[in-house]
């Protein structure tokens, strides 16, 4: 992720920026009176204004001349150098620019830079929030007067400012639609005064390999517009890193500094991608989000009015690459696939597969037997490709092979959510305080609170359990006692902080509105909690409900629950902390 403030940019690379920043700044002809000598600037003045403003940057690169101070640019161009310098501007007119200074061109009056203000919650004391933090990032207009920029420069966002290039003035925009796996985020501004002279992109193709783009966007370094140009070098599914998911990307040779997020990747006059991370300890290794995957979020909010997710079948499959494992589950020499391992159950594939299926095809494309289908010329990408294009509530044919035979079944494809969110951007934490036992919901953004290296220094059981465990119905969560705020009525039971808590009363809990509902219908004298390793919390009922509001006031806590938690009990939020 990249954003200028170094916001969880766990991706970085550095390199030079490709730019005439000032002169693009400046197109008017004072810039060209002040900075190219006259026997130049004589010539320049015969062609069109377009020309000119493709012709400045172009002299200056050849002449290293740009600068982003007055000092540094005073700098001309000598008689000896001019009829060269004449030479330039006479390929700078004519059709066939680079790319670097065609997306220059065309992107001068589409992208812009986007300034927020966001402030994450504190999952260690759910009901704070953390200091506010200011970053920057990039992104650029689209038809429907939108501007689409990556989820995480708006991401925890509380104000959200954008500026055009050449302009000193910033408009407050609203962010209509994020997704935080595919890491794009729908940014609309109201103000008609911003929309002015306004060009908007259109999106093209997937690139090939070895097809110049050029990344253009506001990496630090710097506060003006920014060209890098390079090829694509590969094309497959990658590691989004913001979102934690596995979707397709294309790395590109460009530099993708922070900032740079959210800009456009141009190729020819359309939009290729947009930038969003880079490789850590390599150089020169950026991606963008390619176009399949931009539309198919753009699509889906505009079909429905907000972000509607990426498909899954919900299975964990192995490769059948041994020859001896194709044998063992009765695959013909000719027949290709991939095992079933897992089923969430909770997908519509638990309906119809088994574990120890071979599946065959995937809407009739034979997957092989490491898991990949054909992509364009002679490449080949994963077949969750295939999968996460499809629309929610789409179905799918898939063939498979069960007990020796072949089988073909339809299954139904949607989203679908991890017993352990993976992020949870853009919401309060929920949590539950009761005798000063404060319970929250198991959340891999919690264990993130251990630090960078919260695999190795958070709760190990807790951290098995998020990465692995698939939930079993719907609407499941893991709760756990964070901490206890300690009180005579709970001394002792500071030790049980970081367990799961299994069952209220004897009943086992779904989730924390659960547990919530269970304390407050408690009809007997003792409340009884059961929680990992056989271990109990058991409270006097009345003496605990009087403790609550001890408690919540000696730590300044404003409500006893969350915010969801009060609507759903239909709780105002001001008596929620006596009424426990």
């Amino acid at each position: 992720m990249l954003s200028s403030s170094g916001r969880a940019v766990r991706k970085l690379c550095s390199s030079s920026s490709c730019t005439a920043a000032s002169v693009i700044r400046n197109r008017n002809l004072l810039l060209r009176e002040r900075y190219i000598s006259p026997l130049v600037s004589s010539n320049l003045a015969k062609y069109s204004k377009t020309t000119q403003h493709r012709a400045i940057p172009f002299l200056f690169n050849n002449f290293s001349l740009y600068s982003t101070t007055a000092e540094a640019s005073t700098a001309a161009i000598t008689s000896a150098s001019a009829a060269t310098a004449n030479n330039h501007l006479e390929e700078a007119s004519q059709p066939n620019l680079s790319d670097a200074y065609s997306a220059i061109e065309l992107a001068l009056d589409s992208v812009v830079k986007i300034f927020t203000v966001s402030s994450s919650p504190n999952y260690f004391l759910p009901w704070q929030n953390k200091s506010q933090r200011e970053t920057m990032g990039s992104g650029f207009v689209i038809t429907g007067k939108k501007i689409l920029t990556n989820a995480h420069v708006v991401a925890d966002h509380t104000f959200v400012l954008v500026r055009k290039h050449g302009s000193p003035t910033k408009y407050r925009a609203e962010v209509q639609a994020v997704g935080h796996e595919c890491d794009l985020a729908i940014l609309v501004v109201e103000n008609e005064e911003f929309w002015k002279g306004m060009n908007f992109l259109e999106l093209g193709d997937i690139p090939f390999l070895q097809e110049a783009v050029a990344v253009v966007g506001y990496p630090q370094g710097g506060d003006n517009i920014s060209v890098t140009k390079g090829v694509v070098s590969r094309v497959e599914p990658t590691q989004y890193v913001h979102g934690a998911s596995q979707l397709m990307a294309i790395q590109i040779d460009a530099a993708i500094n922070p900032g740079n997020s959210g800009g456009p990747a141009i190729m020819g006059n359309k939009v290729a991608g947009v930038a969003f991370q880079n490789l850590s300890g390599a150089e020169n290794i950026g991606y963008i989000i390619p176009v399949p995957v931009i539309k198919h979020f753009i699509n889906g909010v505009e079909e429905s009015g907000k972000y509607v997710g990426f498909c899954s079948m919900g299975l964990s499959c192995q490769p059948t690459e041994n020859v001896q494992l194709r044998k063992h589950f009765g695959m013909c020499p000719e027949m290709t696939g991939v095992l079933v391992s897992k089923i969430n159950p909770l997908s519509d594939a638990h309906r119809v597969l088994k574990k120890d299926d071979i599946i065959l095809a995937f809407d009739g494309v034979p997957i092989a037997n490491d898991g990949t289908v054909p992509f364009r010329n002679r490449e080949r990408i994963t077949f969750d490709h295939l999968v996460s294009m499809k629309k929610p509530n789409e179905t799918a044919s898939v063939r498979l092979l069960r007990g020796g035979e072949e089988h073909e079944f339809s299954i139904t494809l949607r989203p679908l959510q991890p017993l352990v969110p993976v992020h949870q951007f853009d919401k309060l934490p929920s949590y539950y305080i009761f005798a000063g036992l404060v319970f929250v919901p198991l959340t891999q953004p919690y264990l993130h609170e251990y630090g960078e290296e919260w695999y190795n220094t958070s709760p190990r059981r807790l951290c098995e359990r998020a990465l692995k465990e698939l939930p079993k119905k719907a609407d499941q969560q893991l709760i756990i006692l964070s901490q206890v705020l300690m009180d005579d009525i709970n001394a002792g039971y500071e030790r049980l902080a970081e367990l799961q808590v299994k069952k209220v009363n004897g009943v086992e809990i779904d989730n924390l509105k659960h547990l919530c509902q269970l304390v407050r219908d408690c009809s007997s004298e003792s409340l009884r909690f059961d929680l990992d390793d056989d271990r109990v919390i058991a409270l006097n009922y009345q003496s605990a409900k009087v403790a609550t509001s001890r408690i919540l006031k000696r730590h300044r806590i404003p409500s006893a629950m969350s915010s969801d938690l009060s609507a759903e009990q239909n709780i105002p939020e001001t008596e929620s902390a006596s009424s426990s």
